[in-house]
């Protein structure tokens, strides 16, 4: 209990020691204001999170109330310290406070606000380290609940809402930071496919979640990637302070459409595995039937071996793995995926298997094998993109080389994608991608007749350059 004490207190000090220095500063530009009530001003927003943490999920445990009175016994004036957890629940302190995840405090809102006029980093601090308390209070449990890492993101989501919604009214406000990736346009899950499959060094992990956040659509995707984040990170204080943890399986099954992103998802999940330490490397191997399924007796075990020897301290990523349930009696599918069940057991420790298909598919493989569903228990659905998403993605392209679109364009844009069949393997990104490539040739073609083009003419695409589909 006292490790589970101090792992909140650690997490309440430090928001309190990192973000009283900025609300000072703010404060001694106004004439009155003491300095000391300031702090005292932090820590009271400490205490209503991590009352509405432990809200979240109703329960109200012993375990989170004690926690609760010992961070916070000595730090607020009032009668919490000679409080039992009995006492609290009778008196309903905590009843309702969930709601502050999603409502703004008045010290967002001061922070929102500096950092609107000067293009300062406080809100990502807030929201940084009030995710920790939260974290924090999660660990307390031996299983922490799906709503408790879900209140993780609530809070996570009202802050950068209200940051941003600061910055859209300030006058003159400063430009928003960019994530760390130095990516200034939102990154398309199909734009990203090109880029090396590991780092030199372990990316932090608010880098990575940013980079994951600026993928445009995949709203449910990110939401479910964040919350295996949250629980890892949950897991890794519980063991930082000595406490037991419930071991489970970190491989994953994505299921979807071609070009919904998961190659681009998955290569983000293997650099946030390896900097919580799941992985060593955290470079992803992309494989498939065609690689590890031999048509002759003896080797295709030998395949999977090398597939998982290629992808060890890393993601192993086998797409369309449906398609080694496939075949008659004399196909060599089922012995891929004996041979990858006991690898994923025997290397449990080294790497982390993600199965990518078609939603059906995918759950006939996992019960093509007794052993399959207990060692891929997590579903991730990634949807195919919306009209709006697939010209934010078209857009986003063209923005890598300084193209724009002028309204007939977009008009242009809009009736090619209403006019693509949305049945099964419908192209998603694969097919903005293919539409502003072959926009471009469109527009090379066009401008080849003038003698001097102007940057303008260069860089627009028109109505006529969008191609026809049907």
């Amino acid at each position: 209990m006292s490790d589970g004490v101090n792992a909140l207190d650690d997490a309440v000090r430090a928001f309190v020691d990192d973000l009283t220095p900025a609300v000072q500063a703010l404060g001694a530009l106004v004439e009155g204001i003491d300095a000391e009530r300031l702090r005292s001003d932090v820590e009271v927003e400490a205490y209503n999170l991590a009352c509405a943490f432990i809200d979240a999920d109703g329960l109200h445990t012993d375990d989170e109330l004690w926690a609760l009175i010992a961070t916070f016994g000595d730090r607020l004036p009032s009668e919490l310290a000679k409080a039992t957890p009995a006492d609290v629940r009778n008196a309903r302190l905590l009843v309702g406070k969930r709601e502050h995840l999603g409502r703004p405090s008045a010290l967002l809102e001061l922070l929102a606000a500096a950092d609107a006029r000067d293009g300062g980093d406080r809100t990502a601090r807030l929201a940084r380290l009030g995710a920790h308390i939260g974290h924090a209070v999660a660990a307390l449990d031996l299983v922490p609940t799906r709503t408790e890492l879900a209140a993780v993101e609530v809070y996570r989501a009202t802050v950068q809402r209200v940051a941003k919604d600061m910055r859209t009214r300030a006058p003159g406000a400063a430009p928003a930071p960019q994530p760390a990736s130095g990516t200034a346009t939102p990154v398309t899950a199909e734009a990203a496919e090109e880029e090396p499959a590991a780092q030199p060094e372990a990316r932090p992990l608010e880098e990575l979640l940013a980079e994951l956040d600026a993928l445009v659509g995949l709203a449910d995707v990110k939401h479910e990637v964040r919350l295996v984040t949250n629980l890892l990170r949950v897991e890794q204080m519980r063991r930082d302070r000595g406490l037991p943890v419930i071991e489970h399986s970190h491989h994953l099954v994505f299921t979807g459409n071609p070009g919904t992103g998961k190659t681009t998802v998955a290569r983000l999940v293997a650099q946030i595995y390896r900097t919580l330490g799941v992985v060593d490397r955290g470079h992803l191997v992309e494989s498939d039937r065609s690689t590890l399924v031999a048509g002759f007796v003896g080797q295709t075990a030998p395949r999977v071996v090398a597939a998982f020897d290629r992808a060890d301290g890393g993601v192993l990523l086998i797409d369309e793995a449906y398609s080694l349930a496939r075949g008659g009696d004399d196909d060599f599918g089922k012995e891929a995926i004996d041979t990858l069940v006991k690898l994923v057991e025997d290397r449990r420790d080294r790497l982390v298997v993600i199965l990518a298909g078609y939603p059906d598919e995918m759950a006939s493989l996992v019960d093509a094998n007794p052993g399959m569903r207990s060692r891929f228990p997590k579903t991730i659905h990634f949807p195919d993109y919306s009209d709006d998403e697939l010209v934010a993605i078209f857009v986003a392209l063209g923005a890598e080389g300084r193209y724009t679109l002028d309204d007939g364009a977009r008009a242009a844009l809009r009736a090619a994608l209403a006019a693509q069949s949305r049945g099964r393997g419908f192209g998603n990104g694969r097919l903005a991608r293919n539409l502003f490539e072959a926009a471009v040739a469109n527009q090379a073609t066009r401008l080849v007749a003038l003698e001097s083009p102007t940057d303008a003419e260069l860089t627009t695409l028109t109505a006529a350059d969008i191609p026809a589909t049907g």
